[in-house]
């Protein structure tokens, strides 16, 4: 590891123990903003140090200032040469960055149910990454102890959006006047629900305004945030080797945009920028090496290729469907076909039909 990687990865280590010290303070004074601050620089150091050690970079030519947080997050997510996020992390990410801004520029009242998911759900990812990229234990850089403590843990997404719409409701209420409370409640719940949907503006006060008069008309929580209703919450372990992570359900419905629309998220935009990732057909392949399409797809099903997200995805842009391959697979099937006869593979194939 580098120098400045490894400088970037001890503060970034700082501020999540820092996040974590401030999330278990018994004052709740400028708690929930404090934590939100530090969990979100804690991952852009982190993010930047896993870049430059996967020998990417953080500036970009001539520019006085290294990039931004969404840009770590587009280059670990989509650049086929660094990348070590998957959609649900980047999403994570996401969500957490913009619960920051919210927090650090206007009003955001967020339950403590929901602090807890983001920080617990925060330690997880960043002890994942961690290990993923660096080969590092979080337990090696931090004590044991420390990890998010809640009196009041979630159980899942659902209860908590029916927990917090019910809060909601009673702040709308008749005769009491309290729309700016309401709003702030609400703005949690929409800055997760638009960043799991593909947006990343935040919600205006009229956004707020139009989501509050659909739960008070009767309309279910699941209609009203459906990019939320589309993701759920798994835990494993306990104490310190609590997992918490966001894990898809039917899939996350997110619509393809073209890089630099305004008030896209880094996956919206993914998804256009994975067919530079996913760049090769069957057809390329097989010209690539000098095999028919039949033989390519036996040797892709021997190596088990499509069962690889590093190797092959399946983008749906409109109505088609691209089924498309890495270079990574490319480099795959390269070395595969210099151990392997296609003699054996067929025999292989044969037995498994």
């Amino acid at each position: 590891m580098n120098r400045e990687s490894k400088l970037l990865l001890s503060k970034a280590c700082d501020s999540l123990i820092t996040c974590v010290e401030f999330f278990n303070r018994p004052s709740d004074r400028g708690r929930s903003t404090s934590s939100l601050i530090l969990l979100d620089h804690s991952f852009e150091m982190l993010l930047k140090a896993a870049i430059l050690h996967r020998g990417g970079r953080i500036r970009e030519r001539r520019a006085k200032q290294t990039i931004g947080f969404d840009a770590c997050v587009r280059r670990a997510l989509s650049d086929a040469n660094i990348k070590f996020l998957n959609d649900e992390q980047a999403l994570l990410l996401q969500c957490i960055n913009g619960l920051r801004d919210a927090a650090q520029h206007h009003l955001l009242d967020i339950s403590e149910t929901q602090l807890y998911m983001q920080a617990q759900s925060g330690v997880t990812l960043f002890r994942d990454l961690l290990k993923s990229v660096f080969d590092e234990s979080l337990y090696d850089l931090m004590p044991a102890r420390v990890l998010p403590v809640s009196t009041t843990p979630p159980t899942d997404l659902a209860t908590l959006f029916e927990s917090e719409v019910s809060e909601i409701k009673k702040l709308l209420g008749p005769g009491k006047r309290r729309r700016l409370e309401a709003e702030a409640r609400l703005r949690p719940l929409a800055i997760l629900n638009s960043t799991i949907s593909g947006q990343k503006d935040q919600p205006t006060s009229a956004d707020l305004a139009k989501v509050g008069e659909q739960l008070l008309s009767g309309t279910a929580w699941q209609d009203v945030f459906k990019g939320a209703s589309a993701i759920e919450m798994t835990a494993q372990g306990s104490g310190p080797s609590l997992a918490l992570r966001f894990t898809k359900k039917e899939g996350i419905p997110i619509q393809v945009v073209p890089e630099g629309t305004p008030g896209a998220s880094v996956v919206a935009v993914k998804r256009v920028n994975e067919l530079d990732y996913y760049s090769l057909g069957a057809t390329d392949l097989s010209k690539k090496l000098g095999l028919s399409i039949n033989k390519i797809v036996a040797v892709v099903d021997y190596l088990n290729l499509r069962q690889d997200p590093d190797c092959y995805r399946e983008i749906k842009i409109g109505r088609s469907v691209f089924k498309r391959y890495s270079a990574k697979a490319l480099e795959r099937l390269q070395a595969c076909l210099k151990k392997t006869t296609l003699e054996s593979i067929w025999e292989a194939r044969k037995k498994t039909a």
